[in-house]
């Protein structure tokens, strides 16, 4: 099945960067997300768009067509970078999935505590959002939530969160070759929508896919984020009656 084409403008990583410097903005205070719309002209969709994430997950229609998200993460080096609001995850050319008959490619994943993925009303502890750029300029991101299980940590958290840079600015070099793939779920059902970047410039017209399955972390591994970011979440925002699909 192909998703419906969506007519959204080219906008590359390096772009929406510069977008983010046109004002600041943070996750408290008057700079805070009810904000984010009048700080500057170039942010106004936070306010006034009608296809805003993140969603609560709720009255999910079952969509048998949709098919399963095809997987092609490489392991390979990575770069950490504390911008000051979370831990961005750099990775290296080559990594794509293939959804709904189109290819995306990898370009940085991220972190948020708590999630900012809601089922139900319920956050989990965590979540991690991958963020993928077609060729023709189509953005999707891939949310996986993290809840905390003292007893099962994760491998790949394991192995970013013991060198994370600890001030905004600063940026670590990962040798260890790192594959992403270890942060998905083994079940990968999920459900989509269309919504849009969660921070300035709150760009519309990306397709989520929010994993049915958490995935855990250890208390340790949360409390090494959590001690850098307490909170970087942005509030649930109104369906405005987009249609929650649900894969098998």
């Amino acid at each position: 099945m192909r998703f419906p084409a969506v007519a959204l403008a080219l906008i590359s990583f390096a772009t929406l960067s510069a977008a983010q410097q046109a004002a600041e903005w943070n996750y408290f205070g008057k700079t805070g997300p009810l904000g984010w719309g009048k700080l500057d002209p170039a942010y106004k969709t936070c306010s006034n768009g009608h296809e805003q994430s993140p969603l609560d997950i709720r009255g999910a229609h079952l969509n048998k067509s949709l098919q399963p998200i095809e997987f092609h993460y490489l392991a390979g080096t990575e770069t950490l970078e504390n911008n000051g609001r979370t831990i961005i995850v750099h990775v290296n050319p080559g990594s794509y999935i293939e959804a709904g008959g189109k290819r995306y490619n990898l370009i940085q994943y991220e972190f948020r505590t708590p999630s900012e993925e809601a089922v139900k009303g319920k956050l989990t502890d965590m979540s991690v959002q991958f963020l993928h750029k077609s060729d023709d300029g189509q953005m999707a991101i891939l949310a996986v939530r993290l809840a905390e299980n003292q007893d099962a940590p994760n491998a790949v958290l394991a192995t970013l969160f013991s060198q994370l840079p600890r001030k905004a600015g600063e940026t670590t070099k990962i040798t260890d070759l790192v594959n992403p793939g270890g942060l998905i779920p083994a079940d990968h059902s999920y459900w989509t929508y269309m919504g849009s970047l969660t921070t300035p410039p709150c760009t519309e017209g990306v397709r989520w896919f929010v994993f049915q399955q958490p995935v855990t972390l250890s208390r340790t591994q949360l409390r090494n984020y959590t001690s850098l970011f307490r909170m970087n979440t942005r509030p649930l925002q109104d369906s405005h009656g987009r249609q929650i699909e649900a894969s098998q």
